[in-house]
């Protein structure tokens, strides 16, 4: 077994997997996965920088991840920044950011290794790598992974046949339209129209609707479903492969559109970094449900992480 750790910086959250992977089987044992969110985007949309109190709130959740790091015996890289078994991935909101040098040295300095900024293209295949391990069957996938500033799509039967990237996050659509608490019906048109428009081009390369099986990933995704399942508390086991009707997701997103901030924020599943963008969030997995036509949603707790960690072998 070979002891790994992958790092997911993403628009809304930073992630954390420490796990061994086992290089001849692909196998891998879960030792530590936490999430912190840090709102790395907040503004990027409309200034197109990365603002420095973001960035800092980033660099410590890095200073506590490479204690973290450090304790399992992870192998570092090298002076030179080779070799190791640390791998950071950054997505959409260092991808837009003018500034983006900043936090890359910053990174390097806390952590030892630079993070790659990758295409919307490999977020998605990392995506669908981590979310259909463990999965039964092999039918036609669909993975859909709603970030903070974009949402990857994902088709394929055992590998990817077609992937696509596009600008429809929950952070960058909130920010773009909803001012009014609850958000106006003007306000919600609008990020519905986005979506739209945002799944008109995915189709072009992703078959939507050939998709027998939709799986869901990311944190508005597993809000919903930690909302569907009426649970006291965030449990990931409970929401893991957990199956999700669209009745259910409608259901949920119209209380969703309809509530305040403070109703939405005594939800006891509900991050309090999530409150502010779970509706944008759960329009968007609602419309994607809607256009594959599918009836329900598979709910997955392994994703792009796992996807990372088992590229390190």
């Amino acid at each position: 077994m070979t002891r790994v750790a992958a790092v997911d910086c993403g628009t809304n959250s930073i992630r954390l997997l420490v796990a061994d992977v086992d290089p001849s089987t692909g196998g891998l044992v879960e030792l530590d996965r936490r999430m912190t969110i840090v709102r790395l985007g907040q503004g990027v949309d409309r200034t197109g920088r990365l603002a420095p109190e973001a960035l800092e709130r980033t660099f410590a959740a890095c200073r506590e991840y490479a204690g973290i790091i450090k304790e399992y015996g992870v192998e570092a890289p090298s002076a030179g920044g080779g070799g190791g078994r640390i791998r950071f991935v950054a997505t959409s909101a260092s991808r837009d950011a003018e500034n983006r040098d900043e936090f890359v040295n910053g990174v390097a300095g806390i952590l030892g290794v630079e993070p790659e900024v990758i295409s919307g293209d490999q977020e998605a295949e990392f995506s669908f790598t981590g979310a259909t391990r463990g999965l039964p069957g092999h039918e036609e996938r669909l993975v859909v992974d709603i970030g903070g500033g974009s949402t990857e799509f994902v088709i394929g039967r055992g590998r990817v046949e077609a992937a696509r990237s596009v600008d429809i996050g929950c952070v960058r659509l909130t920010e773009r339209h909803v001012r009014s608490d609850p958000p106006a019906p003007e306000e919600i048109a609008a990020v519905r129209a986005d979506i739209e428009a945002a799944l008109d081009l995915a189709g072009r390369t992703v078959p939507i609707r050939e998709a027998s099986t939709l799986v869901g990933l990311a944190g508005s995704v597993t809000t919903v479903a930690g909302i569907a399942l009426g649970l006291d508390a965030y449990d990931s086991e409970a929401i893991h492969h957990a199956r999700i009707s669209r009745d259910r997701v409608a259901e949920i997103t119209e209380r969703l559109v309809r509530s305040t901030h403070d109703e939405r924020a005594a939800i006891p599943v509900m991050h309090p970094g999530r409150v502010d963008v779970i509706v944008a969030g759960a329009l968007v997995l609602l419309a994607i449900m809607d256009r594959a036509g599918v009836p329900e949603v598979v709910v997955s707790e392994h994703d792009i992480l796992d996807g990372i960690a088992l590229s390190l072998v």
